[in-house]
């Protein structure tokens, strides 16, 4: 325990070498005295070491998902071409530049070199390497064949991160232009309709109903733009926090998320793609069809979609075949439900379930570039629905009084 909470720190050191060169660098640990040690060990004299200074403006870039996935790309390169695994830590280390991923992967390097395995390395870092990622290191490690483990993992934490960066820009778009409108439109009642509005009263004329209106809007906003602007901010944030912390709220959301157009349809085949990827990886790693549908239950990414999993490992469990609890189950596409068919009268149900994660892969991606081509008209017909319609409302007086002289 003791161990487990001392700090990793990065320390700057200039020496010799065992010629005689001067040299220096960087090197990570938990105190001076352990960092002259390591140095000594690698056949460098140090004649200064220190703490590396922290940068005045930020510091160590937050560890995303995608580094995990390029990590664990580099490892399995490095591992294929027979480099041992803790050498190759320090090939991987080397070559990064976001400090917290190396101080990540120099913490879990130091743990295997004194002794501890892989996967209960990466286990003390549960918040960047989940349970299915250090279980497969671990079947990985005990089937002796960690390099071919790694680049399965790889390519499924690539797979995985490059649908969720699709689903994200689907969702993405369309707040954009919802926001972009309701600033556009903002801005012009607040700042450029109250202009017009003292034009119209030297006029001294009734002015016509839709004007009307939007006067009534442009007034309330000046008097109330504070208050709806906290509004909106307080039910963004009200909404994400009853999402993070009430499961029930965050299941009913999940829920009717999947009945929106379009982007409900995307999240759909979304999970049915995370379903194939999750469960052929683990399928394929030797990891039991039951335990493999735990592990797939949670990385659906939608309530629907882990009840119906669960509800299918229970099923499985008692002797039912997957594809018919997947039938049962009411949420897979009747593809998807064939393609496991087949996998498991052929006995190639691994092949067949990334078959399944490849095909929705491939329907997300053209749903999310339809809906970016559909986007862009709407952009423009929304904010010129918007735009044009206060312009008119503004000038229909003006137009009147033309008319009348």
């Amino acid at each position: 325990m003791a161990e487990k909470a001392q700090k990793l720190q990065a320390f700057v050191w200039e020496g010799k070498d065992r010629k005689g060169n001067k040299s220096k660098g960087e090197l990570t640990g938990t105190n001076l005295a352990l960092v002259k040690a390591q140095l000594r060990k690698q056949g460098i004299q140090p004649d200064k070491v220190k703490k590396k200074p922290k940068p005045l403006f930020g510091g160590s870039k937050k560890v995303t998902p995608f580094d995990i996935a390029m990590f664990t790309r580099q490892m399995a390169t490095m591992m294929k071409a027979g480099v041992p695994l803790v050498q190759s830590f320090d090939i991987v280390t080397d070559g990064l530049e976001n400090q917290g991923l190396r101080e990540l992967i120099s913490a879990v390097r130091n743990d295997v070199a004194s002794g501890t395995s892989f996967a209960n390395a990466l286990r003390r870092h549960p918040k960047h390497f989940d349970n299915l990622y250090c279980n497969l290191v671990d079947s990985g490690e005990k089937a002796g064949a960690l390099e071919q483990m790694l680049d399965r993992i790889a390519m499924y934490l690539e797979k995985t991160e490059t649908l969720k960066k699709k689903v994200k820009k689907a969702m993405t778009y369309p707040i954009a232009v919802i926001v972009v409108a309701i600033i556009v439109t903002a801005i012009l009642l607040v700042k450029v309709v109250p202009q017009f509005e003292e034009l119209f009263t030297s006029f001294g004329a009734e002015l016509p109903v839709f004007t009307q209106f939007i006067v009534n809007i442009s007034e309330w906003m000046q008097q109330w733009w504070f208050i709806v602007l906290l509004g909106i901010v307080g039910f963004v944030f009200l909404f994400k926090e009853a999402k993070k912390r009430s499961l029930a709220f965050s299941d009913v959301v999940d829920k009717y998320v999947l009945k929106l157009p379009i982007i409900g349809e995307i999240l759909d085949k979304s999970a049915v793609a995370k379903f194939g990827r999750v469960l052929s990886t683990t399928f394929a790693s030797g990891v039991p069809l039951v335990d493999a549908l735990e592990s797939v239950a949670g990385a659906t990414g939608n309530a629907v979609y882990r009840d119906a999993v669960l509800k299918i490992r229970d099923d499985v469990s008692s002797g039912t075949q997957l594809q018919a609890s997947m039938k049962m189950a009411g949420v897979f596409p009747v593809m998807a439900v064939q393609l496991t068919s087949i996998g498991e009268e052929s006995g190639n149900l691994d092949e067949m379930l990334e078959k399944v994660a490849t095909h929705y892969e491939s329907v997300v991606d053209d749903m999310v570039d339809n809906l970016t081509a559909l986007m862009e008209p709407m952009i423009m017909a929304v904010l010129g629905v918007l735009v044009g319609g206060l312009i008119i409302g503004m000038y229909l007086p003006i137009f009147q009084m033309g008319q009348v002289v």
